[in-house]
């Protein structure tokens, strides 16, 4: 396996003809960071980890994995796969795998070889390097370090005659006693059998894509990137087009996939559950960069900035003007709030200043009547069964509340909400950085 580096990359695509002609003219900019879509990336994924890159629609996360793939090019900056430097390699020089929201299966091919597609063209490189006529064995390669099954297997492809190649693709649709296979043909049929059984696939090894359920494709895909044998497995929304309980299936499969084999796997997703529940790490990007990388709970607990405050967590957080009393005091027009002395230190240099408050719907109760609490009109509610989410409404809030189940309130009541003092974040109104993170 390997780590993933991504050091100080930016990538602009080319505008058209009748853009260039209807903008002004601008000071040359050698890496277009004015108008890139990433902007000043720099990451690294260590060896065996699950990383997630989540943000809404049009952040750049998607473009960034295909830079990592080879399938885009790089405009500045550099990529690292291990200590190999890959932005001017082409894509299946890189040892990576993609799987693609789309499936991308070979329609006219059985589940089988699309397993098996990929590995049948390992040593199309190395037989470029070394031609082998039809009627010679391959010359002896040079041995290679380590016992790596992808070396093995080119060295098995390149060294195959191309009458053996033929014979085998010639007899593949015969019965399974009929068929040719040459050595390296037999090492892949070992791989693909290992890699359907773990995916439970093996029944459908003979069905075509167009007779399988969007499940049963998503894990062809699957299992089509996983037989490679990659060091970086790249994902960019395989689950999208599943529904929701096959989805949650299908989420907890590849999980426990990557723990079980260890592979460096980045995972592209705008869905914030889906990064809380599988990465190891989330990378929350906005507008082509990032503004956070850090594990689940603490993206949640500890929000660098007010996007990820918002972002994470559902439903989303709730932001309130306020205006600083030193040393514990935050104020509002419809409260008054205490803030524990850990806050003191912070809040001194914004007395009598501005803040947006930050509180999340699981984090208001329902409480009595005081000047510290919030007194509002239930205007929607949602019940779930396992908690109710209320919809207030103040003379200038709205605001939303997670109740529990067994606390009925019917709507246009008037409730009373508290504000957890310690579970509160402040946020600077001139920068969108939390105050936790200064």
């Amino acid at each position: 396996m390997a780590y993933v580096a991504i050091e100080n990359l930016y990538k602009t695509f080319p505008k058209s003809r009748s853009a260039k002609a209807t903008e002004p003219l601008a000071p040359a900019d050698p890496i277009g960071s004015a108008g890139a879509v990433l902007k000043r990336i720099n990451l690294t994924i260590e060896d065996g980890e699950f990383m997630v890159l989540v943000g809404p629609s049009g952040c750049g996360k998607s473009t960034l994995l295909r830079l990592i793939a080879g399938l885009e090019s790089i405009t500045a900056g550099t990529i690292w796969v291990g200590d190999r430097k890959v932005n001017d390699l082409p894509p299946k020089q890189r040892d990576t795998a993609m799987v693609f929201q789309s499936y991308a299966l070979y329609p006219h091919l059985r589940v089988y070889d699309n397993l098996a597609f990929g590995l049948r063209r390992m040593g199309a490189d190395l037989r470029q390097v070394l031609p082998l006529s039809a009627g010679e064995q391959g010359a002896a390669l040079p041995p290679t370090p380590g016992p790596d099954s992808n070396q093995e297997l080119e060295q098995m492809l390149a060294q195959t005659n191309r009458w053996q190649t033929l014979l085998a693709a010639l007899t593949r649709p015969l019965p399974v006693a009929l068929r040719y296979q040459s050595q390296a043909e037999q090492l892949i049929d070992q791989r693909v059998q290992a890699v359907a059984r773990m995916l439970q696939i093996d029944s459908l090894l003979d069905r075509y894509p167009r007779q399988l359920s969007g499940g049963q494709k998503q894990r062809v895909a699957l299992g089509r990137a996983m037989a490679r044998n990659p060091q970086v497995f790249l994902m960019d929304e395989p689950l999208s087009n599943l529904d929701a309980k096959l989805r949650l299936e299908t989420r907890a499969q590849i999980v426990n996939l990557q723990r079980q084999l260890g592979i460096t796997t980045i995972y592209v997703t705008h869905d914030q559950i889906e990064a809380m529940t599988m990465g190891h790490r989330i990378a929350v990007m906005n507008q082509g960069q990032i503004q956070q990388v850090a594990a689940p709970l603490d993206l949640y607990n500890t929000p660098a900035n007010r996007f990820v405050a918002e972002f994470i967590g559902s439903p989303a957080m709730n932001f309130i003007p306020v205006q600083v009393q030193a040393p514990y005091l935050v104020v509002h027009e419809e409260f008054r709030l205490t803030l524990p002395s850990p806050w003191e230190d912070r809040l001194r240099p914004y007395d009598r200043h501005s803040l947006w408050l930050g509180i999340r719907p699981e984090h208001l109760s329902l409480a009595l009547p005081a000047p510290k609490n919030i007194c509002a009109q239930v205007v929607h509610q949602e019940a779930l069964g396992s908690e109710t989410y209320l919809t207030v409404k103040t003379p200038s809030l709205t605001l939303q509340a997670r109740v529990p189940p067994d606390q009925a309130v019917a709507l246009g009541t008037e409730v009373w909400l508290a504000i957890a003092p310690d579970k509160l974040h402040l946020f600077d109104p001139a920068t969108d950085r939390s105050l936790l993170q200064s």
